[in-house]
């Protein structure tokens, strides 16, 4: 009878236990709202101070008259043909190019970067580079300040190319082959 009072006791004892409402904890600290707002806070920063420094690049550079883009970057023609045929999704295009920082200084020349086999928004390429290629019309020769956002960004390539590094681009479109489909 013992053991039979002890089950009738614990099987009690579940069911009360089990019926205690469940108290949700919170946690110590909430930050996340505040890391959100700190890092758009640096975001902007870093934009407004990316801009200056296309800015003074843009007004250091007399021999082109540059144009803002809807995508944030701006740029020149070296040299514009009369073609209007511009790039469009799936056109095979072959382009070279060569990267300097704003000041000028090569850092990646057109025999590193090789000719460039690409076909139109149906590839990897960096960001800035895809929107530039459809501003250009075959045999456009054109310089592109980028913020650092459109090109290597928060990471930089490891190499020669910095963290957060605004970048000057000059992009020969050197054929457009349209899309057969």
């Amino acid at each position: 009878m013992n053991f039979n009072y002890f089950i009738i006791k614990l099987f009690l004892l579940v069911i009360v236990l089990s019926c205690n409402e469940i108290k949700v904890r919170k946690p110590a600290n909430i930050k996340e709202s505040n890391f959100l707002k700190d890092s758009a806070k640096k975001n902007n920063n870093l934009y407004s101070l990316e801009q200056q420094l296309i800015q003074k690049a843009i007004s250091k550079d007399s021999l082109y008259k540059y144009q803002e883009s809807k995508s944030g970057f701006w740029y020149a023609f070296k040299y514009k043909t009369k073609e209007m045929f511009k790039p469009k999704t799936g056109d095979k295009i072959k382009f070279n190019y060569f990267i300097q920082d704003l000041d000028k200084n090569i850092l990646y020349n057109e025999k590193e970067l090789d000719t460039i086999i690409y076909y139109v928004d149906k590839e990897e390429l960096l960001p800035g580079l895809r929107k530039a290629i459809k501003i250009l019309s075959e045999g456009d020769i054109a310089v592109f300040l980028f913020p650092s956002y459109l090109c290597y960004g928060y990471q930089g390539d490891g190499e020669k190319i910095g963290i957060n590094q605004p970048l000057r681009f000059t992009i020969n479109l050197i054929s457009i082959e349209k899309n057969k489909m």
